[in-house]
């Protein structure tokens, strides 16, 4: 069970709930119940940096802008893990894979100039 509140964490750049002290709790037996939902969150630049666990939508993308602790993050890779148990393939694990924003933009910038030599 993880345990989350608004007012610890950075959360990304969605907006946050008009009341303090909201908590949000991310259970494997609550499917679908909260909109928020935990993502093990690295960032790849060399050497990774493990940036924590966070909560964010479900429905993240590639491509997407995220703040964390006032940091503008590009996500490169969204990972979902199952497991087998019991006969049955359950969730494990959601990993988001992020770069600064700038680095984001250079890697991109770098290949389309790869690609036009």
């Amino acid at each position: 069970m993880a345990m989350a509140s608004w007012n610890h964490l950075g959360l990304g750049s969605y907006p946050k709930p008009k009341t303090k002290g909201l908590q949000v709790l991310c259970r494997k037996k609550e499917k679908n119940r909260d909109n928020v939902h935990p993502y093990k969150v690295i960032e790849i630049t060399p050497p990774p940096k493990n940036l924590g666990v966070r909560c964010f939508p479900p429905n993240l993308q590639c491509g997407e802008s995220v703040t964390i602790e006032g940091q503008a993050y590009t996500i490169s890779a969204v990972t979902h893990r199952y497991q087998l148990r019991k006969g049955k393939y359950e969730p494990s694990e959601k990993r988001l894979d992020v770069l600064s924003t700038g680095r984001y933009i250079l890697n991109l910038y770098l290949e389309n100039l790869l690609q036009n030599s």
